[in-house]
């Protein structure tokens, strides 16, 4: 019995040290496309809708502690007003320019684009590690017309 406790113990400090490493570096393609549109689709529908509490309850808690809900929607209002609305991301491919990394500071750096109709959406996105997962310090987002 104290075999498999000791077994269960070592499996679960390889899966901790193993999530810590893998915040190293830059997720796999897949990985990195979902935190992009979560992130974004979040970000859409608090737009749409005027209720910027889950989107608040996804950042990193740096991000929360720095802004609350109503302050967020007063930072985005030139979008719910704008009746923006990119949902249509959820199924296009992120161009990213430069390539996603992680910078000297630990930080996820993902920057890019969609190619939405009539504008184009860019997009500048950081992300920290935070409860063995990476969440969102930074966002960024403008409309921008194709020339």
């Amino acid at each position: 019995m104290l075999a498999i406790v000791r077994l269960v113990g070592a499996f679960a400090l390889l899966l901790v040290a193993s999530a810590a490493q893998a915040q190293n570096k830059v997720p796999s393609d897949r990985v990195l496309e979902t935190l992009v549109k979560a992130s974004l689709l979040t970000l859409n529908d608090a737009n749409v809708t005027g209720n910027y509490s889950v989107l608040h309850a996804k950042l990193s808690k740096p991000f929360r502690q720095q802004f609350s809900p109503e302050k967020l929607k007063a930072t985005f209002r030139e979008f719910s007003q704008g009746n923006a609305d990119f949902d249509i991301i959820a199924a296009m491919k992120p161009a990213y320019d430069p390539p996603p990394e992680v910078d000297g500071d630990g930080k996820l750096v993902a920057k890019g684009s969609f190619p939405t109709e009539p504008s184009r959406l860019l997009f500048e996105l950081e992300f920290i590690p935070s409860d063995g997962e990476w969440k969102l310090i930074r966002i960024h987002v403008k409309l921008d017309s194709k020339s």
